[in-house]
């Protein structure tokens, strides 16, 4: 059985959609497999959720972002390469953004660690791409005026 680590991560991401495009991080790993993720990450002591996540961008997507409302919460266990294996509970918080007019999808000045690219995909490509897959639906539904507890996403 895998041990889950005692903290819980929170983690807010960034959803940003235009004209029926996501912005999304492209990473790569070293067994040579890929995914893609919303940008954002964790919250560093004394910081916001939104000062967090307005860093994060910066970092990864190299621009400053508006905030603008929460579209859901989410429970994620997030499985780790550790001996013994053990999973990181984190807490996704999903926020819908806008990125300046002029913005050109480029990597920050501090990208994740696999971070290859920041691309701007296709919403009817979400299903192949994202990690994690359950929450495709929810960001393709994007008109519901509350936020949403998705539970464990997996």
């Amino acid at each position: 059985m895998t041990e889950t680590s005692e903290r819980i991560r929170i983690t807010p991401r960034a959803v940003i959609v235009y004209e029926n495009e996501i912005l999304l991080q492209h990473k790569v790993y070293e067994d040579g497999s890929e995914r893609y993720v919303l940008p954002g990450g964790a919250i560093e002591p004394g910081e916001t959720i939104e000062q967090a996540l307005i860093r994060e961008c910066q970092e990864e997507i190299g621009t400053i972002i508006m905030v603008e409302k929460l579209l859901h919460v989410a429970d994620f266990f997030r499985e780790r390469k550790t001996t013994p294996p053990t999973r990181r509970q984190q807490v996704e918080l999903l926020f819908q953004c806008r990125v300046p007019e002029n913005y050109l999808a480029q990597n920050g000045p501090a990208p994740d660690k696999h971070q290859v690219a920041v691309e701007w995909v296709a919403l009817s490509q979400l299903q192949e791409r994202l990690y994690p897959p359950a929450i495709v639906d929810k960001l393709l539904n994007l008109t519901i005026n509350s936020p949403v507890y998705l539970g464990l996403i997996e």
